[in-house]
Order: C-alpha cells, then sequence, then structure tokens
C-alpha cells in the first residue's frame, strides 16, 4: 500500500485529474457555503440546479455544439444506451446499420437484436479488430434506421482517425464516444447522436452524457410512442434532464472534470496533450524490434488505449507482477486480446507514460 499516487492506467473507472479531485475533498461536507455536500442537496434546489445547467452549458462551449442539438445528462451508461436507441430510433420497417469494430459495437448490435431488424455494413471481426474499415467499404443506405459506429475500441486499442466523410451518410448517424469524447476536437454536426459514459474522460462512473440532434429527437415521438417514460430521450429532453432524480455527484464531478479541461486549454490541448503520450508508448513498441507488438494497425491506433503483446505468457505475467511492483495499475490487457493495455486518457499525466516507456524499455534489455 502506498500515501502516495500511483501510475493509473486503468480502462474505467480512470483516472482523474488531482486538482479535481482535491477541490472535491475541499468541497465534500460544504459545498458553496451551504453547510451541506452537494450529494444532500436537493436535485430541485438552486444549488445544484446551478451545477447541473453549468455542466450542459460547458458541455456546449467545449464542443462547440449550436441550438440545433440537445444536451442530456442520463444514467446506466452506455450499455442503457444499448438498448434505448432501438427502442426511439429502430422501426418496424428499418434495419439500423451496425458497423462492428470490437466488442462493444457487438454487444449494441446485440442488444438491437432484441428490439428489431440489424444487419453490419463493415466488419473488423476478421482481421481480430485490428483495424478500422476503410469508408469506402461501408456499406450503407438511405433506408437505414441508423448507422452506428464506435469511435473508440478500448479492449483493441483502435479509433476511427476521420470523421469527415460522415456526413456523405444519409441516414442519421449514431455514435458511442465513452472513450474519447472530449479529448479531441470533434465535428458534432456530423452526426445525429452521440452517447458517451462519463468514466473515461470527463468524470467517474453513474453519469451518460447524450447528445441528440433535434431533428432526431423529433422523430423519436412517433417510433417511441408506446415505450415507458423513463426510456424516451424526449421524456429527458422536456424536463431538461430532470425527470427523475440525476447522479448529483457525478454531475459535479463531470462539471468540474470540464472546468479542468477548458482551463488547460480545450479540445485542442488535449489533442496535443493525449497524442503525445501515445506516442511516447507506441515508439516503445515500435522501436523494440518485435519484443512488444501493438495489436492495432498503425493507420488505426487509438490515442487512449495502447495495446500490446510480449513474447510469452510467462513474459506478460513478469511484465504485470515487475510493473505493478514499481506501482503502476491496471496494464492487465483484456482476455479476449490478451497481453497488455494502457488506457492513457486525458487524466494520465505524461510524466506517467513517460515513466511506463522507460519501464518497457529496461525490461525489454533486461529479458533478450
Amino acid at each position: 500500500m502506498t500515501n502516495e499516487r500511483i501510475h493509473n492506467f486503468n480502462a474505467g473507472p480512470a483516472a482523474l485529474p488531482p486538482e479535481v479531485l482535491r477541490q472535491a475533498a475541499s468541497e465534500l461536507e460544504n459545498f458553496n457555503g451551504t453547510g451541506m455536500s452537494i450529494m444532500e442537496h436537493s436535485h430541485r434546489g438552486e444549488s445544484y440546479e446551478s451545477v447541473h445547467y453549468e455542466t450542459i452549458e460547458t458541455v456546449k462551449r467545449l464542443l462547440g455544439i449550436s441550438d440545433a442539438y440537445d444536451v442530456l445528462l442520463l444514467q446506466g451508461g452506455a450499455s442503457l444506451q444499448f438498448a434505448m436507441l432501438p427502442y426511439n430510433l429502430l422501426s418496424p420497417s428499418r434495419k439500423a446499420n451496425y458497423i462492428l469494430t470490437g466488442s462493444w459495437s457487438e454487444k449494441a448490435k446485440k442488444e438491437a437484436d432484441h428490439l428489431g431488424e440489424t444487419y453490419s455494413g463493415a466488419s473488423g471481426k476478421e482481421d481480430h479488430y485490428k483495424r478500422i474499415p476503410d469508408f469506402e467499404t461501408i456499406d450503407t443506405t438511405v433506408d437505414d434506421a441508423y448507422i452506428h459506429l464506435t469511435s473508440n475500441n478500448t479492449i483493441y486499442g483502435t479509433a476511427w482517425q476521420d470523421f469527415s466523410r460522415l456526413s456523405e451518410w444519409e441516414a442519421p448517424v449514431v455514435a458511442d464516444m465513452s472513450s474519447d469524447l472530449f479529448s479531441r476536437p470533434l465535428p458534432v454536426e456530423n452526426f445525429d447522436l452521440i452517447y458517451a459514459g462519463a468514466q473515461k474522460n470527463i468524470g467517474p462512473s453513474g453519469v451518460t452524457l447524450v447528445i441528440i440532434s433535434k431533428t432526431l429527437l423529433e422523430k423519436t415521438k412517433t417510433i417511441a410512442r408506446e415505450v415507458p417514460a423513463i426510456m424516451r430521450y424526449h421524456t429527458h429532453a422536456e424536463k431538461a434532464s430532470l425527470y427523475n432524480t440525476p447522479p448529483t455527484f457525478a454531475v459535479y464531478m463531470m462539471r468540474n472534470t470540464l472546468r479542468w479541461i477548458e482551463a488547460n486549454g480545450g479540445l485542442q490541448a488535449m489533442e496535443a496533450r493525449n497524442r503525445e503520450k501515445a506516442g511516447r508508448l507506441y515508439d516503445a513498441i515500435d522501436e523494440s524490434d518485435g519484443f512488444y507488438r501493438g495489436h492495432a494497425h498503425p493507420s488505426s491506433r487509438s490515442n487512449m488505449n495502447v495495446t500490446f503483446t510480449l513474447p510469452s505468457e510467462e513474459l506478460t505475467e513478469q511484465f504485470l507482477e515487475d510493473a505493478k511492483e514499481r506501482e503502476f495499475s491496471g496494464l492487465n490487457g483484456h482476455r479476449s486480446v490478451g497481453g497488455c493495455r494502457a488506457s492513457i486518457y486525458n487524466a494520465v499525466s505524461l510524466e506517467s507514460c513517460e515513466a511506463l516507456r522507460d519501464f518497457m524499455v529496461s525490461f525489454q534489455k533486461k529479458h533478450r
């Protein structure tokens, strides 16, 4: 055990900025001189509502979201969105198009399969999800109920590099951005709906961000009219995400994390910082002469999740054991890929990535 901060590479819930944690600690018992924690305030009261609406406005400001979209603060994580999407958007006369790039897009499609017809316009499964399909190879039609993609694949360490051509698709475009939203600038106008669990880049687990175009929101009124109220996007939009009791502390932490992003240069600065961090680790992989092998094809590499394997299971186990002794946490690879994974979301420091790089180099020298 240690009394110091360690190098946290967990995939989620993930690292939070130390400044945000210190602020939460200082305000935990007495928020803004009210004599109560934010967790104790009524979600109908002025103290919480100021946090709630500031969070929504900061989301809009950082992402440059126009008035053509609504921003919702929901619960249930991306997993609940896997069901809310087809409940609200998949009519009996249409099919939903899922672009398969990893386990999470597979799970999203499987959930939709319970509620209507789906198909896959592209899949990287045969190549063990090592790369994002080339845009020209993705099949879509104007009759698709919606086209769903997962922007960053935490398990496989791949990511969509460019969203500029999504505007060519004629059906609504939906994206699960749980693991890379707010890590880089984003052309929101090329999407009709974006959803993301907060526990990677923008806060703790418990709150889910949904960005939905008002045009698409209007369409859901017809498709989802028989759906329980709590599962309708329109319900939450009408009530400004206060239809039911929101996860007040998680929203408060999200607000503070968004403030931290803004104070540290916004999304352009986050992107530059994340590229530099990822570059340190990919250099260690590429310069290892095959000792470390990256899972993702270089053209599809994620700046959020760096996945790699070692020459043997024995060396992998030794690597993880030695890493733990040096106070690196969360480097185990997912069981479906094996090896190792470093999740380097916004709050992970460059110093932590450099420390991991140095450890990788020294471990390689010791075990060649």
